[in-house]
């Protein structure tokens, strides 16, 4: 593992993104990854910051809520687009996601969730804040594409402990 800048590789993160990145969590012997298209980089009360959203709806919301960690493991190779559809579209009550696309965990270093080391990049993150969406004040035409069943996201911000690249 070679530490990195969090930012060092921004540009290839923000191009990954809407194709993809795993978002890990543990609470106690539970384990879960999701995929996300959504996120953000940046700084935010002078720390670096991870922002992702995760659906009220979603296992890894019950699990990221109660640990307050997260990593999110970033694949820069374009190597895993099945792994990341089927992490997308499958619960991780009804699926144990890493068995299933054979993907491999290694501990984090600052925090209890595992990163996947399938990917080249990874953040490590402890929520510092999290935030509900405000329905009244989100813009209407984007309510009318993302939000058509009213399940709306809880913004968590994840002061990044660690970012590191694997081989």
């Amino acid at each position: 593992m070679k530490d990195v800048a969090f930012n060092e590789y921004l540009e290839q993160v923000i191009e990954q993104l809407p194709r993809g990145a795993f978002l890990n969590t543990r609470y106690k012997d539970k384990t879960n990854t999701m995929t996300i298209g959504w996120g953000t980089i940046g700084i935010i009360w002078g720390k670096p910051i991870f922002m992702v959203a995760v659906r009220y709806s979603r296992y890894t919301y019950d699990l990221i809520d109660k640990s307050g960690e997260f990593t999110v493991s970033i694949p820069l190779k374009d190597n895993l687009k099945k792994e990341l559809g089927f992490c997308g579209s499958r619960s991780g009550r009804d699926y144990d996601k890493f068995k299933e696309c054979g993907l491999t965990l290694t501990e984090g270093r600052t925090v209890n969730v595992p990163i996947i080391n399938e990917c080249q990049l990874h953040y490590e993150c402890k929520v510092v804040y999290k935030q509900s969406m405000e329905p009244g004040t989100l813009d209407q035409s984007i309510k009318d594409v993302c939000y058509r069943t009213g399940d709306y996201h809880v913004i968590y911000f994840g002061e990044i402990t660690a970012c590191y690249m694997t081989e």
